[in-house]
């Protein structure tokens, strides 16, 4: 289990940095593909096998297939990509600074406590674990995003309607 953990850990941050450092949009996609199978796989780990297919599904099928599409619906290569001055490589080395001393300084003034778990709990990832919290800790949140997409749903009908309302 612990031999399981780190492969798909390792496998996830490599996948990951070939995402940032791909040449090829395309390529980019393909390992953001295998980035979130390799999420799936640690959600499978711990035993939320749910929550791992619904990963897969959601992120690795619709959405990948989505940025595919736009990606070659754009036909984003590196020979159309205008020039930057000198100067903007500068700023990104810059920001890339302050962004790693940012998370050292975070990490660093971050306390980690762990507290030992007595007893493994099988019913952890389970549906009817987060069907239970979903709807009675977090009822209000629950229905507040329900709102928000029922407001984005009636906005995209207004929008694509071509007539008026």
């Amino acid at each position: 289990m612990e031999i399981a953990f780190y492969v798909l850990a390792v496998s996830a941050i490599l996948s990951a940095l070939a995402v940032v450092f791909a040449k090829s949009p395309v390529y980019s996609v393909l390992w953001l593909i295998l980035t979130f199978f390799t999420i799936a796989g640690q959600y499978v780990l711990l035993n939320a096998q749910f929550l791992a297919a619904v990963h897969v599904i959601v992120y690795a099928g619709a959405i990948m297939v989505l940025f595919l599409f736009v990606i070659m619906l754009l036909n984003l290569n590196i020979a159309t990509e205008p020039v930057k001055p000198v100067y903007m490589r500068a700023y990104e080395i810059v920001g890339g600074c302050v962004l790693c001393l940012t998370m050292v300084a975070a990490i660093h003034t971050s306390s980690f406590e762990f507290t030992p778990v007595n007893a493994y709990d099988n019913s952890i990832g389970t549906i009817e674990k987060l069907g239970v919290t979903l709807y009675n800790n977090y009822i209000f949140i629950f229905e507040v995003s329900s709102l928000l997409f029922l407001a984005a749903m009636i906005g995209a009908v207004i929008l694509a309607k071509k007539g008026d309302i």
